[in-house]
């Protein structure tokens, strides 16, 4: 826009307790907002004038700025529009809104006003629901039906070694079922608040806890953990849980007898946030394991992943405000676990 002093949002806006924000049509940054937007993303207006689409978009959130500016212009045709949205505040935290866009004249010239409201809690609710809708309609279904199955041939074979392997084959898919429904009981504690709150704790210490666990589970494992930077952050036992799901899969997927992983305690170059990464040398994730973590993609019963693990380590990270990203490679996996970052309580 072309005058020098910042275009104002109409004062009754300031009164609305959800936020509001007015959008530059071309450049798709915002030029004015009212105080719960600002308390919302964790910005001061005058910041947000400043910043880029991206600076507030969730980093592994496929919604990029170009998808937004194109949504915002939609709006300024005179098409409103909506959308869900996850963006990252100013502390590192991640949100889900919602966000409804329509065009607004203001002292004659175009904008478009967004109206935004966090949905986090109701998105989190909402996903929790589908995933265990997936697992009642794919994994639990499909080996209930091979449980059936092999019972069905125990009663009609004679031969004693046939009704041997179907007996094993039912020991399997009953240890199958019972470890996804621990899997499920950890991704309910994880996204239930903790009655006594999170903890603020030194990073490296509490991976050390988990490590220091599994080193006693596991005694042929290599276990090693790097602090790069020393990080804070505030955590509860989700954290944990989704640690000892990372390093378990490092270790009883290798090929190796003596399995290494090395856990990186280091702070974020891009965000600043707290990273911790797990790197493993096992084969590569298949793609299928990933495809299922993929929100927009409807799992068939040919073509979803076997087990729900990956889905408590992102549920568990997911719940305390972080985000998880998977790089894989021929010589083994990373997994990367970002954090807001606490200050350091001997700083304050």
């Amino acid at each position: 826009m072309s005058s020098q002093v910042p275009t104002r949002l109409p004062e009754q806006f300031e009164q609305l307790r959800i936020g509001i924000a007015l959008f530059d049509p071309e450049s798709g940054t915002i030029v004015d907002a009212n105080e719960s937007l600002e308390s919302m993303f964790g910005y001061s207006t005058e910041t947000l004038r400043e910043l880029s689409v991206e600076a507030y978009s969730a980093n592994t959130y496929a919604f990029s700025r170009a998808d937004v500016v194109r949504q915002i212009q939609l709006a300024a045709d005179g098409r409103p529009q909506r959308f869900k949205w996850r963006i990252k505040r100013q502390d590192g935290t991640l949100i889900w809104i919602q966000i409804d866009l329509s065009r607004l004249v203001v002292d004659g010239e175009p904008f478009v006003l967004a109206e935004i409201r966090d949905i986090t809690k109701y998105t989190d609710t909402s996903r929790r629901v589908s995933l265990l809708s997936r697992i009642m309609r794919h994994n639990l279904r499909n080996d209930l039906t091979v449980i059936a199955g092999r019972a069905q041939q125990i009663q009609s074979e004679i031969d004693t070694d046939h009704v041997s392997e179907h007996t094993e084959k039912i020991e399997e898919k009953t240890n199958d079922i019972d470890r996804m429904t621990e899997s499920v009981r950890e991704i309910e504690r994880a996204t239930t608040p903790a009655k006594n709150g999170r903890v603020h704790k030194n990073t490296f210490d509490v991976v050390m806890e988990t490590v220091d666990e599994l080193s006693d589970k596991y005694p042929n494992a290599k276990l090693t953990v790097e602090e790069q930077t020393e990080m804070w952050f505030s955590i509860d036992a989700a954290f944990n849980q989704a640690l000892r799901h990372a390093i378990e899969n490092g270790i009883v997927h290798s090929n190796s007898t003596a399995p290494s992983v090395t856990v990186t305690v280091d702070k974020s170059p891009n965000t600043g946030r707290v990273e911790v990464s797990i790197s493993d040398s096992c084969p590569p994730i298949p793609d299928i394991e990933l495809d299922a973590l993929d929100e927009s993609i409807e799992n068939t019963d040919v073509s979803h992943g076997t087990g729900v693990g990956l889905f408590v380590m992102k549920w568990c990270v997911e719940s305390l405000g972080g985000e998880i990203t998977f790089d894989r490679a021929n010589s083994g996996n990373t997994v990367s676990f970002y954090f807001p970052p606490e200050a350091n309580p001997s700083d304050r």
